[in-house]
């Protein structure tokens, strides 16, 4: 049953939805401060971090920042020259030797990127006092970490508006020591650290600059304070007196040689109200600026930016409200609890947006309290970084879709290297690891042979055409690297086989090899799922005669290939054995995010698909690997796998009481995997769409039975907003172009139409 409605107002800030204790929480909260940094509170604008520990006696905020990663002697590598070469690997692997591809390497030693590390640490210490009724909370509406414990109030923020970090203190006590620490768990012994105070008539300026051992590279936190206190020199840092308030302004940047913070002081005093209009103290221990009123205007320039982001989409299970009131850490062991599920699809949201502006989230997010972070806290784009980012389409977070771009856009005259180098071809090759500042193929090894992945491109660029086709326009940007990623296929698709397809050699499925051959061989499902997704979509993007020339090209490629055990296999080439047990389900990629592979247009496939994901094993267990799975099994309309998957994530001590992940069970490895993807794969289990389909409800959870998910895009251009119970559910779409769509429920399918501006509900019946 449809219905249609006269248009209303759509605010995207949703009704009595606001503050910690409100339906859905909107927050977390602990009854104690972080002892570890992995447990700190997080905030941040994709530019700026902080990792708020909120002990109120030894007050630290660790500071992040999106360009801070170490030189390390990677600066200047160079991809692999191998195009030379390319032609004799070819003819060795289509000939059946399966090792022919260890040959195709430069024999270089793997070399990481450049690592990511935290810059320094801001600590406001105090005597001991008593313990009076402690709480730590942060606010995912605004974006604030707050710590109460008496009179004393300590507030976090990371401006959106300003680029800067706001710490404001209230009655932070008689005395108070404020330094710049840069002493965090490895640092480098030989990292050269000069601090600096200066006092001026708001308070004081600290500064920070940290020079790279063997380099020219340094980068300089420097912090604004303003305080009505008396300040006294306390070296490193100053002594605070007397103080009723004090608000910190703290702002990092990564450079060459000298930092100018003469200019960085001027910058930090234009965020303040009024600012160049305000007469010197009249005497010592008084500021001439109101603390208060500079600290709110601040946050309102902030929240109005942030609060209209995050609250575009939420998510209510109809938890219980005592369940909901539970700190995080009592709410973490109740894996079966929806009020866990909301919790974590809020902050998975909240996470995902602080990390993403400069660059998308890293590894990390944006975070880390150590210098030796896993993996250098790069951005791993054959899996990670597509999975943190999947909900940015359908959750309405272009500013997340825009910080991936921003990645990709910055990288391509690189990739255009990686195509000239390895394969002598023009167009774009992607790396699979890259620190954000390079994006040339280096980081490789026997095992790794990253160099020959070709997928990247397409895969890379894919969720920018989910955010096209949400929008309903074509950025010209994405339009020309579509049209390189298409050349690339041009000039490296020569060969083919006994049956006249064109075969991709060498191929590579990441990150895992055949049982019978090495890692380097041929017709890798992926790769030929991208190849066929990239030419056809630059056709969509370039209509005309080099349309029909791409996709004559895609025509020619081979089919999947279906093994013995009904599964699809991995590698499309005949004699190459699956391996089962790995984390990475790349040959799935035709399931998802691409639409090749469905229930409704090619079912053959799709079971095949399905058998796969079923043979599929998880290795060692990491939280990727797990919701991978689930996104997959979404798609493939598997409810009961999508409850298993979220469920050895949800049971497997995943979380940190900050609701930031880890890469393995029990919190190894500080990683956002988890926290971010957790949102698409509830997303997914309940609404899909292409521009010319709609699927609701397609793997909703049993543990779920009754909910609201409200403000999801969809690919042709409506807002969908969800509510259902075990007797039936209503969908209210706002379309705001006209569209015909074929809409799939339980019931079947059957054609919709919407008309731009014209409300459309929707009632279906039990599931």
């Amino acid at each position: 049953m449809t219905r249609r409605t006269r248009p209303g107002p759509h605010p995207d800030r949703p009704a009595a939805q606001d503050g910690l204790g409100a339906a859905p929480v909107h927050g977390t909260w602990e009854p104690r401060p972080a002892a570890r940094w992995e447990d700190a509170f997080l905030g941040g604008n994709g530019t700026h971090g902080v990792m708020v520990f909120g002990d109120p006696d030894d007050d630290r905020v660790i500071v992040n920042h999106h360009r801070l990663v170490r030189p390390n002697g990677s600066a200047d590598a160079r991809p692999p020259e191998l195009a030379d070469r390319l032609a004799d690997v070819q003819e060795r692997l289509l000939a059946g030797d399966v090792t022919a591809g260890e040959d195709f390497t430069d024999h270089r030693p793997l070399l990481w990127v450049q690592p990511f590390h935290p810059a320094f640490q801001v600590r406001l210490r105090r005597p001991a006092g008593k313990p009076r009724g402690y709480r730590r909370e942060t606010d995912f509406t605004t974006g604030v970490v707050r710590a109460v414990c008496g009179d004393r109030r300590a507030e976090v923020f990371v401006s959106r508006a300003d680029d800067v970090i706001a710490h404001h203190v209230t009655a932070p006590g008689p005395a108070t020591e404020v330094t710049l620490d840069h002493r965090l768990p490895g640092a480098p012994a030989d990292l050269a650290v000069e601090h600096g105070t200066v006092h001026i008539p708001e308070g004081a300026l600290l500064t920070l600059r940290a020079r790279y051992p063997g380099s020219d590279l340094a980068y300089t936190g420097v912090t604004l304070l303003v305080t009505d206190g008396a300040v006294r020199p306390a070296l490193p840092g100053v002594r605070v007196e007397g103080a009723r308030s004090m608000l910190l302004l703290t702002r990092v940047r990564r450079h060459p040689g000298e930092a100018d913070v003469r200019a960085e002081l001027r910058a930090l005093r234009e965020l303040l109200p009024d600012a160049g209009h305000r007469e010197p103290p009249p005497e010592a221990g008084h500021t001439p600026v109101d603390i208060e009123d500079a600290y709110a205007h601040l946050l309102a320039r902030h929240t109005a930016l942030h609060r209209a982001a995050y609250l575009r989409v939420t998510l209510d299970l109809h938890a219980d409200p005592a369940e909901r009131a539970l700190p995080g850490s009592e709410l973490l062991p109740r894996p079966k609890s929806p009020a866990l599920v909301e919790r974590l699809f809020a902050a998975g949201r909240y996470h995902l947006l602080s990390a993403s502006g400069t660059l998308p989230p890293r590894l990390t997010g944006l975070w880390t309290g150590d210098w030796d972070t896993a993996w250098s806290g790069a951005f791993t784009t054959d899996a990670n970084l597509n999975l943190q980012t999947a909900s940015a389409a359908a959750a309405a977070l272009p500013e997340v879709t825009e910080a991936h771009a921003a990645l990709i856009y910055g990288q391509l005259p690189h990739w255009r290297d990686n195509a000239r180098a390895v394969f002598g071809a023009r167009g774009v090759v992607a790396p699979a690891h890259t620190d954000g500042e390079s994006g040339l193929l280096y980081h490789l090894s026997r095992a790794y042979p990253l160099h020959v992945w070709t997928a990247g491109a397409d895969w890379l660029l894919k969720p920018l055409v989910d955010h096209d086709e949400t929008r309903g326009g074509r950025d010209p940007r994405l339009a020309a690297a579509l049209a390189e990623t298409a050349r690339f296929y041009e000039d490296f698709l020569t060969r083919t086989d006994e049956d006249g397809h064109l075969v991709i050699v060498p191929s590579y499925s990441p990150e895992n090899r055949p049982a019978n051959a090495s890692w380097i061989t041929v017709n890798a499902a992926m790769d030929l799922s991208a190849a066929r997704h990239a030419l056809s979509t630059a056709a969509v993007y370039h209509p005309g005669p080099d349309a029909e020339r791409l996709l004559a090209l895609a025509d020619r490629l081979p089919p999947h290939r279906v093994n013995s055990e009904g599964a699809l296999a991995e590698w499309a080439r005949p004699g190459l054995d699956d391996s089962y047990d790995h984390r990475h389900l790349s040959h799935l990629y035709g399931v998802w995010p691409l639409d090749e592979i469905n229930p409704y247009d090619t079912p053959g496939l799709a079971a095949a698909a399905h058998r796969a994901l079923e043979l599929r094993g998880a290795e060692n267990d990491s939280a990727h690997g797990h919701l991978h799975h689930a996104l997959v099994a979404a798609r493939l309309r598997d409810a009961d796998r999508v409850a298993r998957a979220l469920g050895n994530v949800l049971t497997g001590d995943f979380f940190h009481v900050s609701l930031m992940s880890g890469h393995y069970p029990h919190r190894h490895v500080y990683n956002a995997d988890a926290a971010h993807t957790l949102p698409a794969v509830l997303i997914e289990a309940l609404v899909q769409s292409t521009p010319r389909r709609l699927v609701l409800f397609p793997a909703l959870p049993a543990s779920l039975p009754r909910g609201e998910l409200r403000g999801v895009r969809t690919r042709f251009g409506a807002r969908a907003d969800l509510t259902w119970t075990p007797d039936g559910a209503t969908v209210v779409l706002r379309p705001d172009r006209a569209c015909r769509v074929e809409l799939r429920t339980s019931a079947g399918a059957r054609p919709l139409s919407l008309s731009a501006g014209e409300d459309r509900v929707l009632t279906l019946g039990p599931r």
